[in-house]
């Protein structure tokens, strides 16, 4: 076999004159094709998000004064905080909001403070570790606002007891999963997606805390904050509310008004409130073993702070039973 013989084998098959002409064929093929499928996995994330929500009386359950809504709130309040603190993403904090919604649709906890803010902890703590790219320790995790601070292996037992309960799913579908797509089917010359995107992820953190959206899939709100961010837009504020389901199969029309009107209510009420910080004193909860005094004289301040850890630690493991009895 000559030399020339081996080098054209190496050679692409295509023609010169092709790739020189300017011309791409089949590129409008391949693009109509990506946005094929691009749409049909919305769809089918619309079809499957039901899968990765409370169940549908969770909110009534609020209503009724079953659930706690002010310890809920205090919670994801909390968690805002520290994903502010720490630069987490929004899909982090969202992501801790829904763990620990789906933890208490299927788990009652105790009334007291302390094992809602256990368990905020270790669904921000799971959230982040799969998310971000560098994860705070379980102790820095808790410095911004907490009430009470947990050891770590206090934290990992709950993170334990969250992955069971929640049976290991934690890829949840959000409305950050919508939201890029959305943004694009209501601008298409893509001129104001960044702003659409980044102003709809504000939206929905900052109505997070409200458990009226929890009546509302995750696509709807996705919806809706799009839609409100494009009324800050002269360009895209008279687009048309009930066209947004067009946007893909499986949205509903009412449920995106609902929660485009409730958003918007929402909006212009924080618009309206001044942010309050509040300080919050910090109790130190351990599970270290009550040690036997060593004298007569031990300070009743002591034996005070050794029973209230006995008492936390044994409610954990209560907790902790419970689970996996079940």
């Amino acid at each position: 076999m000559s030399y020339s013989d081996c080098l054209s084998d190496l050679l692409c098959g295509e023609d010169s004159s092709d790739i020189f002409s300017g011309e791409s064929p089949g590129c409008s093929t391949d693009l109509e094709s990506h946005d094929f499928e691009e749409e049909s996995s919305i769809a089918s994330f619309i079809e499957d998000e039901r899968n990765f929500v409370p169940g549908f009386d969770y909110l009534s359950r609020f209503q009724s004064q079953s659930l706690d809504a002010s310890a809920r709130e205090e919670s994801v309040a909390w968690i805002l905080k520290v994903q502010a603190y720490c630069g987490f993403q929004p899909l982090t904090a969202y992501l801790s909001v829904n763990y620990l919604d789906r933890f208490l649709y299927s788990r009652r906890l105790p009334t007291d403070g302390w094992p809602w803010q256990l368990l905020s902890v270790a669904c921000l703590s799971l959230a982040a570790k799969m998310e971000e790219p560098l994860v705070p320790s379980l102790l820095d995790l808790q410095v911004e606002g907490a009430r009470y601070i947990f050891e770590p292996r206090t934290v990992r037992r709950m993170e334990l007891l969250v992955l069971s309960v929640l049976d290991w799913r934690l890829r949840s579908i959000t409305p950050f999963s919508f939201t890029g797509f959305f943004a694009c089917k209501l601008d298409p010359t893509g001129d104001y997606i960044g702003f659409l995107i980044s102003r709809a992820a504000e939206i929905i953190l900052s109505n997070i805390k409200e458990a009226s959206f929890l009546k509302y899939r995750p696509s709807s709100i996705a919806a809706a904050a799009i839609l409100c961010a494009a009324s800050d837009i002269p360009n895209l504020s008279l687009f048309n509310p009930e066209h947004a389901e067009s946007w893909c199969d499986g949205l509903s029309k009412d449920k995106i008004i609902g929660c485009y009107r409730l958003m918007q209510d929402l909006v212009l009420d924080n618009s309206q409130r001044k942010p309050t910080k509040v300080l919050l004193p910090q109790l130190r909860v351990t599970i270290r073993a009550r040690t036997r005094s060593s004298g007569s004289d031990s300070s009743s301040s002591s034996s005070s702070s050794s029973y209230k850890r006995r008492k936390l630690n044994n409610c954990l493991w209560a907790i902790d039973d419970k689970g996996s009895s079940e």
